[in-house]
Order: structure tokens, then sequence, then C-alpha cells
């Protein structure tokens, strides 16, 4: 949900060779269910929910990651993947 500034501005200090895709309005969270209510320390808010979902070239859903340490989701991805 991040503008799509800030997300060029992460893209550029991590090297990415992919796009980020900017959601102001979290239209696409919302359609795929990962935008609504958190609760942190006692505060409820709504924002994104940390999902990743795999999705193969038919646009077809082949995997959802969505039990991971945000430290270590690119370990819990690649191995998934290696798996294949």
């Amino acid at each position: 949900t991040d503008a799509p500034k800030k997300l060029a501005q992460f893209v550029e200090k991590k090297a990415l060779n992919f796009t980020l895709l900017s959601d102001e309005d979290h239209q696409v969270a919302e359609q795929f269910g990962v935008w609504g209510e958190k609760k942190f320390m006692g505060r409820v808010y709504d924002g994104i929910h940390r999902i990743t979902f795999l999705i193969d070239e038919q646009g077809k859903i082949q995997h959802v990651f969505d039990k991971f340490k945000t430290s270590e989701h690119h370990r819990v991805v690649l191995d998934y993947l290696q798996s294949l």
C-alpha cells in the first residue's frame, strides 16, 4: 500500500530486479484478502497482513506463504521453490 515514490526508493536501496505494486487505496490487497484489522500491543487498526502469493504464468495461485517471520521470508520462499 506504499506510494510509488517510496517503493522506488526501496527498489533502489535493495537493488531489486522486479517491479513492486503500489496499491495506495488497497483495492488489490482487499481482493486478495490481505487488508484488514490488525492488533498490536493492545492497539487495533487496519493494515496489510504479510502474506505472499506464488502466482504462475497463467495467473493461478500456486502457493500461499502466510506462516513466516519477516526476517526469514526469503528463505521460506526459496526453500519452497527449490523443493519443486
